[in-house]
C-alpha cells in the first residue's frame, strides 16, 4: 500500500491544462480528504484521497490550494518514511518539495535531517553508552535502514544487532541484550548476519 501511495504522488507531477472552472471536482478531492483525516482512517481511505488528489494535480498542476495540498502531504510522506529508516526515499520528496518551495522550511530541515541519518559518524558513535535503550539509540543514531538489523529469541534472553553505514565507508554494529546496548563496534563485518551463537557479541 505504501509503494501505491508513493506511486501516486509521483504521479501527481504529471502535466496538464487548467480550466476555468474545475470547482466541482475540487469538491470531490475534499470529500476524500474528509474521510482520509478521521483518526480511524485507514489506509484504502487514504489511498483513495492520494490517488484523487494525485489525478486532479495532474489535470490542473497549476491549482494554488491543491499545490499547497500535495506538499503537505508530500512532507507528511516523507516523514513517515524517515521514521521506518528510508532516508534515501525520504530524500526524494524533500527535494521534490524543494523544487516547488525552495525555501520550505520543514522541507530543508527534514532533508538536512535524512541526510545525516544516512551514515554515522565516529562521534556519534562514541556517544552510545551501555544500557542505552532502543529509544535513546533511534535518537542518537537514527533508526537502521530496513533489513540492517537481527534478532534471535534465545531461552533467557532477547538479542538484537542494528547495523548502520559509516562516514568512513564502514559498517557500524550496535548490540543489544533484552532492548538494551551492550556493545558497539565501529568497523563491524557481522552486517545481517544471525546472533546465533553467542560469541558473535563477545
Amino acid at each position: 500500500m505504501r509503494r501505491l501511495l508513493i506511486l501516486a504522488l509521483l504521479l501527481a507531477c504529471c502535466g496538464g491544462h487548467q480550466p476555468v472552472d474545475n470547482s466541482a471536482e475540487w469538491r470531490h478531492v475534499l470529500t476524500r480528504k474528509k474521510a482520509a483525516v478521521r483518526p480511524d482512517a485507514n489506509s484504502r481511505q487514504k489511498q483513495v484521497y492520494a490517488d484523487a488528489l494525485a489525478a486532479f494535480l495532474a489535470r490542473y498542476p497549476t491549482h494554488p490550494r491543491a499545490r499547497e495540498v500535495y506538499r503537505h502531504m508530500q512532507l507528511d510522506f516523507a516523514l513517515e518514511l524517515a521514521k521506518f529508516g528510508r532516508y534515501q526515499e525520504a530524500i526524494r520528496f524533500y527535494r521534490a518539495v524543494l523544487t516547488d518551495d525552495p525555501k520550505n522550511a520543514q522541507a530543508l530541515q527534514g532533508l538536512r535531517t535524512a541526510v545525516d541519518r544516512l551514515t554515522v559518524s565516529h562521534q556519534k558513535l562514541l556517544a552510545l553508552e551501555k544500557g542505552m535503550s532502543r529509544r535513546q539509540v533511534a535518537h542518537l543514531l537514527g533508526d537502521p535502514i530496513p533489513g540492517w538489523t537481527a534478532r534471535t529469541e534465545r531461552p533467557d534472553c532477547v538479542m538484537e544487532a542494528w547495523y548502520y553505514r559509516t562516514t568512513e565507508h564502514g559498517i557500524a554494529g550496535v548490540y543489544f541484550r533484552d532492548g538494551q546496548v551492550i556493545a558497539a563496534e565501529e568497523n563491524s563485518h557481522a552486517k545481517l548476519v544471525p546472533l546465533t551463537d553467542s560469541s558473535t557479541l563477545r
